[in-house]
């Protein structure tokens, strides 16, 4: 089976811990090589997460766990990269569309 290269999660998570101890805590896991954590939204209580994660053969629960283990919840993996290399996505005609 061809290995992850990037994961793309939508998490969830209260404030403290701050985001960097969140993508810190990812990036040092065994088949991370890089952690980009982007703030999309912060509210009162939690704050909506982007983690791009990438590396050789990444393990999508292992990830998950990750996060989890710091209190966050991860909603939904919204972009999944798999095979010898990175294929980043292109615009097609139908994504114009409304």
């Amino acid at each position: 089976m061809p290995p992850v290269l990037r994961l793309v999660l939508d998490v969830l998570k209260p404030h403290d811990p701050d985001i960097v101890t969140l993508a810190r805590h990812v990036a040092d896991a065994e088949s991370v090589s890089g952690v980009n954590a982007t703030l999309v939204e912060t509210d009162r209580e939690v704050q909506n997460i982007k983690l791009t994660v990438e590396g050789e053969d990444l393990h999508p629960a292992a990830v998950e766990d990750l996060a989890e283990d710091l209190g966050a919840t991860v909603h939904s993996i919204d972009e999944v990269v798999c095979g010898d290399r990175l294929v980043e996505e292109v615009t097609t005609p139908q994504d114009a569309r409304s």
